[in-house]
């Protein structure tokens, strides 16, 4: 048998990271099996383990690198600025209350498709999901601040991070309800998203 190379074995846990985090985001941690797993990542059940010590571990740093990857699109956002789209802040309501990202479970923003697996996970993922959502926030309220600037208007950095929990907890729940009844009731789930897109920013 030839010997793996690190480039090989760099390459597998990759691809073992992907495949968890759509299957996670999708069908839920714990409905997720190590063989499974491992059948969508194209390598076999035992090399599991050559890669992490157990689920849990796997899933601390699904949760890290998938916020990682969400937080670096809003910091590119914000980087950019205002554009025909609007300001970086209704730009991110526009894209996280679409159609598309509802109608994509098993990608897009983990505050949503990881939120109730976050709760019932270890201390571990729980941390991973926190400072996640200590990114989101913290991003928030820093754009509130520059555009109250901007419009010379005095923004407590108290009040802009009370305006921040709000959108995020806006966002996530609008997203949530959609993803739930849109299978059944596709017109209510778009009115919903209409809904948050609209008066997520009021």
């Amino acid at each position: 048998m030839p010997r793996i190379t690190k480039e090989d074995k760099a390459r597998n846990r990759q691809n073992i990271l992907e495949a968890a985090s759509r299957m996670f985001r999708s069908q839920g941690i714990d409905a997720v099996g190590i063989a499974e797993l491992m059948k969508e990542a194209g390598l076999t059940h035992g090399g599991f383990y050559n890669h992490f010590a157990s689920k849990n571990d796997l899933a601390v740093e699904v949760c890290g690198a998938s916020f990682a990857a969400s937080l670096g699109g809003l910091a590119r956002m914000i980087e950019d600025g205002p554009g025909q789209a609007g300001s970086p802040l209704e730009q991110v309501v526009a894209g996280y209350l679409s159609t598309a990202h509802r109608d994509a479970p098993d990608g897009g923003c983990p505050s949503a498709s990881l939120v109730t697996d976050a709760g019932r996970h270890s201390e571990a993922v729980q941390s991973a999901y926190a400072e996640g959502v200590e990114g989101y926030l913290t991003g928030f309220a820093a754009e509130y601040l520059r555009e109250a600037e901007e419009k010379g208007h005095e923004l407590d950095p108290a009040e802009a991070r009370h305006k921040a929990i709000r959108l995020l907890s806006e966002m996530v729940g609008a997203l949530m309800l959609a993803r739930a009844v849109c299978h059944v009731e596709p017109e209510l789930s778009d009115e919903i998203l209409q809904t948050g897109r609209s008066h997520a920013l009021d």
